[in-house]
């Protein structure tokens, strides 16, 4: 074919344009180059925006000592707003930057952790060794999308598989982690570390290998003083279509003294009614920061909550009981639910099951959740 010699002109033309306006454009000044969020060794964070016509900018993250309600940041002469905190106490932390009466995740940072109906941007602060990320053997974790029939819709979980898994055709025991109230099945293995919590247990010999199934537990959006969460309807779904999912799926046992399950928080009183519900399902239960909601006769589940241990003692005795290897607790002493677990320890104690409860520093955290994720793995199918 013959290109006419004023085709290529027009061609070469628009070229020479186009190389112009790119010069011209990169000789604009650009603005001040940000960085966000930046680490240092003493656990200090500096955070940072560019947002020269913003008029208010304030850090908020509930994580971050002090700063339930947002901390002013200041606004520099090149229109980069900036604050320090810290220094923080090594661990993972969620915040947003508020401009102007707007949340916004950082848009210099590309880390990112999922809640319920919102995302966060995320920075780890290095230094503690169950959760930093090393040179050992790491697993996978996988965003796994399923058909949930019993809710009539597709549904998403994580799911955390061992190293060497992908190799080898060895099968391997089972943990059902649950997130709390606000949080989602992403939560765990951003914020919550479980990934990295797991790869480092597991190469030090103090975890078996195990996969581990991090479900979505809200079905509905939530928020407080709002509808109460649908534990039913979790509980259709969890038992009717992720278990199925997850032991048709992956190498993985289904015999009970090779299923545990645990939760945190409103994660935790799903745990409760997963383990009264299939009685026969899980020989090691862990509950964190929570009990059975309404137990002492307040707040939310107070209805059905006081009368728990009565309504389910066929099912708390015999075969729960017996075949239980494993019933956990921990909640930190700051804790909102600390009598909550407390009552629900001693209810379980009523019936004779043998319980062990640590109560820990702290309150209703990831500060403590991850902690509690580290202590109560290496408890597992020993």
């Amino acid at each position: 074919m013959r290109t006419s010699r004023k085709t290529c002109l027009r061609t070469t033309g628009a070229s020479l344009a186009i190389l112009v306006l790119a010069v011209v454009a990169s000789a604009q000044p650009r603005g001040p180059q940000v960085v966000s969020p930046e680490v240092a060794q003493d656990g200090h964070v500096s955070f940072r925006i560019l947002a020269p016509k913003a008029e208010a900018v304030l850090l908020s993250g509930a994580d971050i000592p002090d700063n339930n309600t947002g901390t002013a940041m200041t606004k520099g002469d090149d229109g980069v707003w900036m604050i320090e905190v810290g220094p923080l106490a090594p661990g993972s932390y969620r915040y947003h930057l508020n401009v102007d009466g707007v949340s916004v995740v950082d848009p210099r940072n590309p880390a990112t952790s999922e809640s319920n109906e919102n995302t966060w941007s995320l920075v780890h602060v290095p230094g503690a060794d169950v959760m930093d990320a090393k040179d050992v053997p790491h697993g996978a974790v996988a965003e796994i999308t399923y058909y949930s029939k019993s809710l009539k819709r597709f549904r998403r979980m994580h799911i955390y598989t061992p190293p060497g898994y992908a190799k080898g055709g060895e099968t391997y025991p089972i943990l059902y982690l649950l997130h709390g109230a606000f949080d989602c099945d992403d939560s765990w293995t951003t914020v919550g570390r479980a990934g990295f919590i797991l790869d480092n247990l597991i190469a030090e010999g103090k975890a078996k290998p195990m996969v581990v199934a991090m479900p979505a537990g809200h079905t509905g959006p939530f928020a407080f003083g709002g509808p109460p969460p649908a534990m039913e309807e979790f509980a259709g779904d969890f038992h009717g279509d992720v278990m199925p999912y997850v032991e048709s799926h992956y190498r993985v046992a289904t015999d009970r003294d090779h299923r545990a399950i645990a939760g945190l928080s409103m994660g935790g009183a799903q745990t409760l009614g997963a383990m009264v519900k299939a009685p026969e399902s899980f020989a090691y239960v862990g509950v964190f920061s929570s009990g059975v909601f309404g137990i002492t006769g307040n707040g939310f589940g107070a209805t059905t909550g006081k009368t728990w241990g009565v309504d389910n003692r066929e099912t708390l005795a015999g075969p729960l009981r017996d075949g239980m290897k494993l019933l956990w607790f921990a909640t930190g002493k700051d804790d909102f639910l600390i009598e909550t677990t407390r009552a629900t320890v001693a209810e379980l104690k009523k019936h004779e099951f043998d319980v062990i409860y640590e109560e820990t520093a702290g309150g209703h955290t990831w500060h403590n959740w991850r902690e509690y994720l580290a202590r109560f793995a290496p408890q597992l199918f020993q």
